[in-house]
């Protein structure tokens, strides 16, 4: 069986990193078994790219979300997209890097930035932490996404320029979904795992920003997580 390695369960989420939650929301499309071994410190640093997710699959491990998509879908087939042609298969492309690409780097700004942010990320990640790591770990990690934002490019914005641009990318996102019932139409495809992951991460999460009050201007996006609960969730 699959064994899916990732941060735990926060926020009510499945999981409070949109890839992760990506990953497992896939694996849930595609009907593949999968188990979730407790997280541990030391799982992380046996990451093989020092990033959550990574599966195990026999003797096969494999880090990166869309690296793993590509492995499953090569190895046990394609029943979630395999109904898409090349013009479908081109837009949600575009779809995904905007979002882990763009979208991506503004809610690491709100979450480990902005200081109302910080004051539920923090213990949501580093709680499980004793002294003196509790102490020093999470310092170093806000500094280490600090540096990250600043070499991608989105940490040298000020606060209202990483919201007007992350609100951008709402408004894109609402409007190209407008009525339909999946990204795409009718029938669900990856896309629908990155998205639902993603939107899940701004509505249902407990940090208010701009980001989230504009979410919320848009009532399509609500509806379209709850059926992605509901479909693969329930």
């Amino acid at each position: 069986m699959i064994q899916l390695y990732q941060f735990a369960p926060t926020f009510g989420l499945p999981n409070a990193s949109p890839f992760c939650m990506k990953l497992e929301t896939y694996l849930r499309m595609a009907g593949l078994p999968y188990a979730l071994p407790p997280f541990t410190m030391k799982g992380l640093q046996a990451a093989p790219k020092g990033k959550m997710p990574f599966i195990v699959d026999g003797k096969r491990t494999v880090a990166d979300s869309s690296l793993i998509i590509d492995y499953l879908k090569e190895t046990y087939g394609d029943p979630v997209d395999s109904w898409m042609n090349a013009e479908q298969r081109a837009t949600a492309l575009a779809w995904q890097r905007l979002l882990e690409e763009h979208f991506y780097w503004v809610g690491v700004y709100t979450r480990w930035i902005a200081p109302q942010g910080w004051t539920l990320t923090r213990p949501a990640f580093f709680s499980a932490l004793s002294a003196p790591l509790s102490w020093i770990i999470p310092p170093l990690a806000r500094r280490g996404m600090a540096k990250a934002l600043h070499g991608q490019g989105m940490g040298r914005h000020s606060r209202d320029e990483v919201m007007a641009l992350g609100c951008q990318d709402i408004t894109a996102l609402a409007n190209f979904l407008g009525d339909k019932v999946f990204m795409l139409g009718d029938q669900p495809c990856s896309l629908d795992a990155v998205a639902y992951a993603f939107l899940a991460n701004l509505l249902w999460v407990p940090v208010e920003s701009a980001l989230k009050q504009h979410a919320q201007k848009y009532p399509q996006l609500e509806r379209y997580c709850q059926r992605m609960k509901s479909r693969y969730y329930a």
